[in-house]
């Protein structure tokens, strides 16, 4: 049981581990409980669920034997016995907890994968064992195409296409759609050779947003295939805040030091470790949730 999924609840993470026998998800009780009482304390997150246990083994309530231990990190990195919830305790142990939050949480527990970047970041997790990640010739406009395709095919009907209409976020334009073509064709030859290179390519492919929706997701892919192929390298992107890389990203098409310090501090050698490949699909798709 070594899939280990991340999703996120007003910025707190929600670990899941895969039951292959079983072919369900197991969440971790102390991170729901964390997420159900806005509590980021890890002991007193425990204190709180050996109250509530005990309480419910009294009232004979059924979360109590539902109740499952696998092994999840612990704050001090080690590997540890947790208890764990499938889908349906999830629902009963929210409910058990007195404070308001419980209908918004069970909205966003029981909808968010339904969704379409729910349903496109299960294919995200595919990708490792696809074999296209092999496939795909890194720094190309091709490859970027190639990697969208699969994460929005049936999604969007635009996936894989480059777009013919002109997009803005905020205040910013990207590429005029009547230039597109031409800055991905400049883009496409820029050097990659070294990390800055590589980071100025990855930036100018961000300005150029070739894709009505989907282009964050699609281009952090497309960077780490770079960095694999030329440095041997990839991103780590848990180890890269959600809004220390809003930011950076934002002012990045006129000063990138920001993105490029973050990058740098983040790079692994593990590019062949699925767990890192599962995180940096988890974070990547956290980046682009609306707070």
């Amino acid at each position: 049981m070594s899939k280990v999924s991340i999703r996120f609840y007003n910025d707190r993470e929600v670990r899941a581990i895969w039951d292959e026998e079983n072919a369900k998800w197991w969440f971790s009780v102390l991170d729901v409980i964390g997420a159900l009482n806005n509590q980021d304390d890890y002991q007193k997150n425990r204190n709180y669920w050996k109250y509530l246990k005990t309480k419910l083994k009294k009232e004979g309530n059924e979360v109590v034997s539902v109740t499952n231990q696998l092994k999840l990190t612990a704050p001090d990195g080690k590997k540890r016995l947790t208890d764990v919830l499938d889908s349906d305790g999830v629902i009963l142990l929210a409910k058990s907890v007195p404070n308001n939050k419980v209908t918004d949480f069970l909205d966003w527990f029981l909808y968010s994968d339904n969704t379409i970047d729910g349903q496109s970041k299960k294919k995200a997790y595919t990708l490792f064992e696809s074999g296209l990640l092999d496939s795909i010739d890194p720094g190309t406009v091709k490859g970027l195409q190639q990697i969208h395709a699969y994460l929005f095919g049936g999604l969007y009907d635009f996936a894989g296409q480059i777009r013919t209409k002109t997009i803005s976020k905020g205040d910013f334009t990207f590429c005029l759609a009547q230039y597109l073509d031409n800055a991905l064709q400049m883009i496409e030859r820029m050097p990659q050779n070294t990390f800055d290179e590589i980071v100025d390519k990855y930036v100018e492919m961000n300005v150029a947003h070739p894709f009505m929706e989907g282009n964050g997701r699609s281009t952090r892919i497309w960077l780490d295939l770079i960095l694999k192929k030329q440095l041997g390298q990839c991103v780590d992107w848990s180890r890269i805040g959600k809004n220390d890389y809003l930011n950076a990203m934002i002012v990045s098409h006129t000063d990138s030091r920001g993105i490029r310090s973050l990058l740098q501090n983040a790079l692994t050698n593990e590019v062949d470790s699925r767990e890192t490949f599962m995180k940096g699909i988890d974070y990547s798709y956290y980046y682009e949730q609306t707070d």
